[in-house]
């Protein structure tokens, strides 16, 4: 079947796509877009995090069939050709990025909250955040940049905020 869909803005047309082809496969192995990345093709990890008409899912857990017609958004069109997404920078900033692999679903959870409830509290970062795993940095340093990255947009924060703190 001929998938169709816009990707990060762009229509996209995928020729030959089986019906059991994840959007996943579809993203990293026919449009060369490898930022997504496939850890459980379960659902489980979070780290094939992408919007789907403005709503997180995991694009492991959904054929590729489903995005006809419809808007993907990747972790690739979070930053522009001169600098990162504030919500990027805030990651490497706070020191919240070690081997990567989970990066681009935490990025784009992280976007997803930040769009959604401005500078959510703590309470509401590990809630929004429960699906995505990562097993290298402890989950504190991914706080601490949710809660810059969170300063940065509301335009708040000059470099300041990476600290640990309390609950907002």
């Amino acid at each position: 079947m001929r998938l169709t869909c816009t990707v990060n803005g762009t229509e996209q047309q995928v020729d030959d796509v089986w019906e059991g082809e994840s959007l996943l496969y579809v993203l990293r192995e026919r449009m060369g877009l490898p930022g997504s990345k496939n850890a459980c093709e379960q659902g489980e990890c979070g780290s094939c995090t992408v919007y789907l008409d403005g709503l997180p899912v995991c694009a492991c857990l959904v054929a590729a069939g489903q995005a006809e017609g419809r808007e993907v958004g990747t972790v690739e069109a979070l930053a522009d050709a001169d600098a990162l997404h504030p919500v990027q920078q805030a990651f490497v900033d706070a020191g919240a990025v070690q081997c990567g692999f989970c990066t681009p679903g935490l990025l784009v959870a992280t976007h997803d909250l930040i769009t959604r409830h401005g500078r959510p509290s703590d309470a509401e970062t590990r809630e929004a955040l429960a699906g995505n795993l990562c097993r290298c940095t402890g989950y504190e340093k991914i706080l601490d940049a949710v809660r810059l990255a969170a300063d940065r947009m509301a335009g708040t924060a000059a470099g300041a905020g990476t600290e640990a703190g309390g609950d907002r």
